[in-house]
């Protein structure tokens, strides 16, 4: 299991900082997990199945 630090996720998804928060606390976006006091990270496979989750909803929206 791979744990990715904001910096990749906002890289992987496109997202601002703000947003990835915003969403996480609207529950739109997998929650990160405490790594320590002041380090949290998020499950890579979480970020990847949103994605294709947003992919797929866009796609049955073409159709």
């Amino acid at each position: 299991m791979n744990i990715l630090k904001l910096p990749k996720v906002i890289e992987k998804t496109g997202l601002s900082r703000a947003s990835i928060y915003a969403f996480v606390k609207e529950g739109k976006f997998p929650k990160p997990i405490s790594l320590g006091l002041r380090s949290v990270g998020w499950v890579e496979v979480e970020i990847t199945q949103w994605i294709e989750e947003k992919m797929n909803s866009r796609m049955g929206s073409m159709s």
